[in-house]
């Protein structure tokens, strides 16, 4: 994994402190050119975040609620409630289990932590428990199991995605895409999803859901609030453009000119850094900020990583129904057209708003 990045740059005009778009050169934008460029002279660097838009609501609606109401098939609306819930039990075991070396790898090769495999055992639990999972796949051990031979779902997951920055107290997250076993697996595609699920454990537990009529965000345990799980977003939507970027497997840009071509944009017009080095926060933050991008080539010297059943279709399907796009990054072609050969399976990706991902394409893939 490349090396964790903390830098911030200054982002001028690009809807830094709102994200209502601006039209160009209208007065609106003109006054915010001129307050965050005094601003960034009084302060310098640390006056360029990105903060959230998002106001206070007198209440929120329950998970079961919005269920009812945005998910037509009632075993996906059990199965999603089921991940939920294992989401929360993940949570707990994160709040109290130390982060030590379980003393075992998975079949990547990937040494084991504790952590790992407690919310492993708590997704398999779930699954094996079910009535509606037919079977599950789990990235810590890549292989398709049978759970209940009358369920509808196959439900492959990332129990704990970002094990490597978990001994810090960063955020984390766990991954779920969830197929119909009339389609199962094995040569289906992310667009062939029922939906998918991500889990993003930081100072608050917050879960994207892909439903019927767009991507709801829950957050669990809310001070104040009678449901386990509240709506904090709903209908959330990713624009075309932004001004916020993630660069993964830099090392890349040695061997790939485009990267380094592509990175120079960034830092050329002034886009704002945010990346930790855990796949799970530097692509949520997309829907959090409502734009970004996340960019993950690959080269003969750094390989790809990511898992397309595990990882890259279940954040690829959230991303564009939110309006955002994504690439293979070979092709140009969405990573949701990528045809699931092997459960362990790996792709480049790109993600994220749609004018960004073009870029990448343009200037990565369409390379001759």
């Amino acid at each position: 994994m490349c090396s964790v990045l903390f830098t911030s740059l200054v982002v001028l005009g690009g809807g830094a402190f709102g994200f209502a778009p601006l039209q160009q050169g209208s007065p609106q934008q003109r006054v915010l050119r001129a307050e965050t460029a005094e601003a960034d002279a009084a302060y310098g660097a640390s006056h360029t975040s990105f903060y959230t838009s998002e106001e206070k609501k007198d209440s929120y609606e329950g998970l079961e609620s919005v269920l009812a109401r945005s998910c037509a098939d009632d075993k996906l609306r059990t199965c999603i409630t089921e991940m939920l819930d294992a989401c929360a039990e993940i949570t707990k075991a994160l709040r109290s289990a130390l982060v030590t070396v379980e003393g075992s790898s998975n079949t990547f090769g990937d040494v084991q932590l504790t952590v790992d495999v407690i919310a492993d055992e708590l997704m398999w639990q779930t699954c094996r428990d079910s009535a509606v999972v037919y079977q599950g796949a789990s990235e810590e051990e890549p292989e398709i199991k049978e759970c209940n031979p009358d369920g509808q779902f196959v439900v492959c997951w990332d129990p704990l995605d970002g094990s490597s920055i978990v001994d810090n107290n960063w955020a984390v997250g766990t991954l779920v895409g969830v197929w119909d076993k009339s389609t199962g697996l094995i040569g289906a595609t992310g667009r062939d999803q029922k939906t998918s699920i991500v889990a993003l454990y930081g100072p608050r537990t917050t879960v994207l859901v892909a439903l019927d009529d767009g991507v709801y965000e829950f957050t669990y345990g809310a001070e104040g609030q009678e449901a386990d799980w509240i709506c904090s977003r709903e209908q959330i939507s990713i624009s075309t453009e932004c001004k916020l970027f993630a660069p993964a497997n830099m090392r890349a840009a040695q061997d790939l000119p485009g990267y380094k071509d592509l990175i120079d944009h960034y830092m050329n017009n002034r886009y704002t850094l945010r990346y930790s080095g855990g796949l799970v926060p530097d692509v949520y933050q997309q829907f959090t900020k409502q734009q970004g991008v996340f960019a993950n080539p690959t080269s003969p010297a750094s390989p790809a990583k990511l898992r397309l059943a595990f990882e890259a279709a279940p954040f690829g399907l959230l991303v564009e129904k939110a309006g955002g796009s994504t690439s293979d990054g070979v092709t140009g072609g969405s990573v949701l057209d990528v045809e699931i050969t092997a459960v362990d399976q790996r792709t480049a990706l790109c993600i994220g708003s749609s004018q960004e991902v073009d870029r990448f394409n343009s200037m990565i893939c369409m390379i001759e």
